[in-house]
């Protein structure tokens, strides 16, 4: 059986050999492809995470972790060494101070400073926010992942079991509208939890391989929550393209062989969806090749 992180290498193969090329948001400029679909089994205990490159996974899980709280403020992610969210904290203080001030130093700031991170370290409505405490017009809040697990456990036929990010209302105030959108969950007969995430926009060398992460530890979580077993994660991309300063670094990728894909675990029965720990999390025969390292576009 063919390994199926070939799936993911053949899709950067094809955007490099065949993507759009243009300038985007960030003036980096990409190579671009509109429409990609990666399928994972993860019925027998393997998850995606990439051989090709290192993944630091538990970096994905604690981030989906952060999600899960509903938080937005960048602070506690820090404290967990969690650096993946600064660049647009610290570009937006770069650009209304004027100070040039080092991301170390800001980190530390954040980290230490709460008033400084209550000002500074604030993403806006973010992920967590829309996921936990989606703002109805008539002022209520709305929990999506608690209504989703109520109904995975009562009414797992349902094709209404979905939650999003995309608030239109909100979107101008947030850091980074979500790229990971959609997530759509689906239960088989036999009790097998299936996840459909859609992606409007991903940067494949950076983000997707968190993604992969992200998902699939909350399929788990989900999974347990509902007394039902991990199935496929389906993943769809909106656009999905190669940033012009990562090409060589995929071209990196695409020359190394793929390794036999990990397992992942949950190592206790957490008692809510709120109640999981990164500890909870068990990672068995992870053998990846280095790692690839590329610049974020802001």
């Amino acid at each position: 059986m063919r390994n199926p992180e070939f799936q993911y290498l053949d899709l950067i193969d094809h955007v490099l050999a065949h993507g759009d090329q243009r300038i985007d948001r960030t003036g980096v400029g990409t190579r671009s492809l509109f429409g990609a679909m990666l399928r994972f089994d993860l019925s027998g205990g393997q998850v995606p995470i990439l051989t090709t490159k290192r993944v630091y996974w538990k970096t994905a899980v604690r981030e989906m972790l952060w999600f899960l709280t509903g938080g937005t403020n960048i602070q506690p992610l820090l404290r967990d060494n969690v650096r993946i969210w600064t660049d647009w904290p610290l570009a937006a203080y770069r650009r209304e101070t004027g100070e040039a001030i080092e991301q170390a130093a800001f980190e530390q700031r954040i980290v230490e400073d709460d008033a400084f991170a209550a000002r500074w370290g604030e993403l806006g409505p973010v992920y967590g926010r829309q996921w936990r405490r989606w703002l109805g017009a008539d002022g209520r809040e709305h929990d999506q992942i608690a209504t989703l697990v109520d109904t995975l456990r009562t009414n797992p036929a349902s094709r209404r079991m979905l939650f999003h990010g995309w608030n239109v209302g909100e979107l101008d105030t947030m850091a980074l509208p979500p790229c990971h959108m959609v997530y759509q969950y689906h239960v088989t007969l036999d009790g097998r939890l299936n996840c459909l995430l859609f992606q409007r926009s991903v940067d494949l060398l950076l983000g997707a391989p968190f993604n992969f992460v992200g998902a699939t530890a909350l399929q788990l979580m989900l999974a347990q929550q509902a007394g039902l077993t991990p199935g496929e994660l389906i993943w769809v991309a909106g656009d999905a393209h190669l940033y012009l300063n990562h090409l060589d670094q995929a071209r990196e990728q695409l020359s190394r062989t793929p390794r036999a894909w990990p397992t992942m675990r949950l190592t206790r029965h957490a008692a809510s969806i709120d109640d999981y720990k990164i500890e909870d999390f068990a990672v068995d025969g992870y053998d990846p090749h280095p790692p690839i390292k590329g610049d974020v576009a802001v």
